[in-house]
């Protein structure tokens, strides 16, 4: 049985100092860290808050993703692609059920689809110029209807390997908007070639 959440704390406290600061993480020494170690601290860790905060969107009816069903890139009758603006990085897609889903919830359809679609998805964004990879994400804490984010990583750039990658998109300036949406319409087609649905919602 997992650790509760009292029991938790109590071992991650084990591990800090008098301040509750744990070491930093391993990964803050690997070459791609954005940060160097020296300077850098671990926020004081806090006791947990029980009962957690809802996320957004618990209740449909307050869903903004299930408001936002028609809007997107690519859309079939399950599911919507859009692109995510404002981001550092060449592209940053999000993928949704168009109906109100979690992952846990999730019809084994379209679970099914949700592989084939993730497996398509990142194929076609690879296929981009200066694209080397795109990283799948499914974190699922800020919002209740399911969201898959998919980070395209530009080619050349070692320092933004792996699990850095988000962390650098925060701190690159805005990538271009133009840029983006046009490679982002090449992911569309390509997904209609090989997925069928469409650009448009109906």
């Amino acid at each position: 049985m997992a650790l509760s959440p009292e029991e938790f704390y109590d071992h991650a406290l084990a591990a800090a100092d008098g301040e509750r600061r744990l070491p930093l993480a391993r990964m803050t020494g690997w070459d791609i860290s954005p940060f160097e170690q020296d300077g850098l601290r671990v926020s004081p860790l806090r006791p947990p808050v029980l009962p957690e905060t809802a996320r957004h969107g618990e209740d449909p009816a307050d869903c903004r993703n299930c408001r936002d069903r028609d809007e997107g890139i690519w859309f079939n009758d399950r599911w919507r692609l859009a692109r995510v603006p404002g981001v550092g990085v060449p592209l940053v897609l999000m993928l949704y059920p168009r109906d109100h889903h979690d992952m846990a919830d999730l019809p084994d359809e379209l679970a099914a689809e949700l592989g084939l679609l993730t497996t398509r998805i990142v194929r076609h964004m690879q296929a981009l110029p200066h694209v080397s990879r795109a990283h799948v994400y499914r974190i699922g804490d800020g919002a209740a209807h399911l969201h898959v984010w998919f980070f395209a990583r530009p080619e050349g750039q070692a320092q933004l390997y792996g699990s850095w990658l988000v962390v650098w998109d925060d701190l690159l300036p805005e990538y271009p908007a133009d840029v983006a949406d046009a490679d982002a319409a090449t992911v569309a087609g390509a997904l209609i070639g090989s997925h069928g649905g469409r650009r448009d919602p109906a």
